[in-house]
């Protein structure tokens, strides 16, 4: 019986661990971190936004530098059109020493970010979400004041793209138009290519 009762435990949280995190059309996960700039940032904060670009990233992964410039342009092109980044760095700092707030606020002050930069220090918010990437991006839409996900994973086809010429499918900005355009993103979902997110130890 016990036996029995460990074995049905192992694979309710086998099957926990599967479906863990979000999925398109799920509701997104409020969160409330602190920026670089010494500010407290919600989720919520950006109910009057037609939607959210979340990317959850880091410093030193060399993919996530990569996608720098990438990202500030995505902000640039489509927070006036009510679709600005929040980039949430979820990697713990004892693990990852190049992710310290410190270093976070002069990585944002040497890039120019004009989105806010947030650290996720319990790690609670890259769980929730699901991501498991850095880069790893959720496009969340305000729908009647509720964020719903539209879609996740990465943000183009070539993660280590030198210029976007040679960038064939912009997933992103695909999905973007879509919801812009009151469709359903397709994809919906790829892979996120990056950097394994670094967990407590």
């Amino acid at each position: 019986m016990k036996k029995t009762l460990a074995t049905l435990t192992f694979l309710l949280s086998s099957l926990l661990m599967v479906n863990a995190g979000l999925k398109p059309g799920d509701n997104a996960v409020n969160f409330s971190l602190k920026g670089v700039d010494g500010s407290t940032v919600s989720l919520s904060d950006y109910s009057d936004q037609k939607g959210v670009i979340v990317v959850f990233t880091c410093n030193p992964c060399p993919f996530a530098q990569a996608y720098e410039q990438r990202i500030i342009q995505l902000h640039r092109t489509f927070a006036d059109q009510g679709f600005p980044v929040v980039a949430i760095n979820p990697n713990d700092e004892q693990v990852s020493p190049e992710d310290t707030f410190d270093k976070m606020k002069a990585k944002a002050s040497e890039k120019g970010y004009p989105f806010p930069y947030l650290k996720d220090e319990t790690q609670e918010v890259y769980l929730a979400y699901g991501a498991t990437r850095t880069p790893h991006v959720f496009l969340l839409q305000n729908k009647g004041g509720k964020f719903k996900v539209a879609y996740i994973g990465a943000i183009d086809d070539n993660a280590m793209a030198k210029d976007a010429s040679s960038i064939l499918n912009k997933y992103l900005e695909k999905a973007i138009r879509a919801v812009m355009a009151g469709e359903i993103p397709e994809p919906a979902t790829t892979k996120a290519i990056g950097c394994s997110i670094k967990a407590k130890g």
